[in-house]
């Protein structure tokens, strides 16, 4: 088994998933007491947070490079950066190490193609949905990517950073994105990708009448596999 580098904290609440799923997994692969073998690299979401919003990315993608260098050195031999707003960085993260870096937006592409769909609606940060570097990667692949209007993309920023990276999920959040949702469904959107590691926190399956790609989840499944072949 390989040992998986995360560059987490982006935010905590998110991490704390990926390190359960990641356990979770392996323990289904290989049943037993096997659990994963991890490293985790914390980082202070402020400080992030901070360098996002002066735009300030270059900055910020070094904090995470030298994160990824730590884990490297730490024998970490394939890395995940937890959090799909700062995959804006990836390429200046995986040029800082030799090993692997596994882009969040490809493994979600992967899924809704294997799925047999084209078009899908996209949530996230700002960041995310309003910037080329996530839509246009999973564009690459194929997808046509929608996302919500000026409003839509708003609320679903600012429950993200005021609510779900706090661990607050509240009922009317819930049922804001609900209504997101059935927007970019009636634009057409054949899934709907959760491009934040921490809305999986908040919606759920029944609350779309399209599948949810939860990208979480589907990083961490890849990692495992990635893990698991010698």
């Amino acid at each position: 088994m390989k040992t998986i580098g995360l560059i987490g904290g982006m935010s905590w609440e998110s991490t704390a998933e990926y390190y359960r799923l990641l356990n979770v997994l392996v323990r289904e692969r290989l049943g037993g007491l096997h659990s994963a073998k991890c490293v985790l690299y914390s980082v202070d979401f402020a400080e992030i947070e901070r360098l996002q919003v002066a735009g300030q990315w270059e900055e910020a993608g070094e904090v995470l490079a030298a994160a990824a260098r730590s884990l490297e050195a730490a024998g970490a031999e394939l890395l995940l950066i937890c959090t799909n707003t700062m995959h804006k960085v990836a390429d200046q993260v995986a040029g800082a190490v030799a090993v692997p870096l596994l882009h969040l937006a490809d493994t979600t592409a992967e899924a809704v193609l294997a799925a047999g769909l084209g078009k899908v609606g996209l949530l996230g940060t700002a960041f995310t949905m309003e910037q080329d570097f996530y839509r246009e990667r999973l564009a690459s692949h194929g997808l046509d990517v929608l996302v919500p209007d000026a409003a839509g993309r708003a609320e679903v920023h600012r429950v993200i950073y005021e609510e779900l990276c706090l661990g607050i999920v509240r009922d009317d959040s819930r049922a804001a994105y609900r209504a997101v949702i059935a927007d970019l469904v009636a634009s057409g959107a054949e899934g709907i990708v959760l491009g934040c590691t921490e809305i999986e926190l908040l919606v759920r399956p029944e609350d779309s009448p399209v599948p949810l790609f939860a990208t979480t989840r589907l990083h961490a499944e890849a990692a495992v596999r990635t893990a698991l072949t010698t």
